[in-house]
């Protein structure tokens, strides 16, 4: 499997936060490779979207939502997660996908140790916070390229449409109504979140 190219991730962010299912992220942590299938999706957008961080413009905190599509946009929320994004589109636009949740594949005990519980391998990664927390991804991966160097996505075969749910995006207050959270609806890693509208 190929690392995405730029051009990927250099197109509408609907589309690609749809075709982002399946596909596989992949980290690199002190000599090891951790990996997982992508299964959870959101795509926020500076137009027309209100909860996108991006939406008044361009911020030191959001910066790299403005950067060419194919970097990792990292956050921290609540005081205490961080949240990953692909940042989609062209420089200036202000356009990311948000990795929801994904399946572990490979280094599944390194991310029971950097998750610190015993719970469930389905927990581990169910969940934008719990993601982050079990491949280390923090505030020092926020601007990184998705090129396969520290982090990536790999190629994969595309989610049959039959098996994509849509729905309203989870946890937010404005701009409830449209239908930009995509899923894989036989993964039991998706998280347990409601639509908001």
């Amino acid at each position: 499997m190929a690392i995405l190219k730029p051009e990927f991730y250099e197109r509408d962010t609907v589309l690609v936060a749809r075709e982002l299912l399946g596909k596989i992220f992949v980290r690199k942590l002190k000599g090891e490779v951790l990996s997982g299938r992508i299964v959870e999706v959101e795509a926020y957008h500076q137009i027309g979207d209100e909860a996108a961080h991006s939406c008044r413009g361009r911020t030191g905190r959001n910066e790299v939502m403005f950067r060419r599509g194919g970097h990792l946009y990292v956050y921290f929320t609540y005081g205490m997660h961080f949240c990953m994004n692909a940042v989609t589109e062209g420089e200036g636009t202000g356009a990311a996908v948000l990795i929801r949740a994904i399946e572990p594949l490979k280094g599944i005990e390194t991310m029971r140790r950097l998750r610190g519980t015993k719970i469930p391998d389905r927990d581990l990664t169910r969940g934008p916070a719990r993601s982050c927390q079990a491949f280390g991804i923090a505030r020092e991966e926020n601007g990184l390229l998705l090129d396969g160097n520290v982090v990536g996505i790999l190629d994969a075969d595309p989610l049959p449409d039959a098996r994509i749910g849509v729905s309203c995006r989870v946890g937010i207050k404005r701009s409830r109504e449209l239908p930009w959270r995509f899923f894989d609806s036989e993964s039991d890693w998706v998280s347990k979140g409601k639509p908001s509208a």
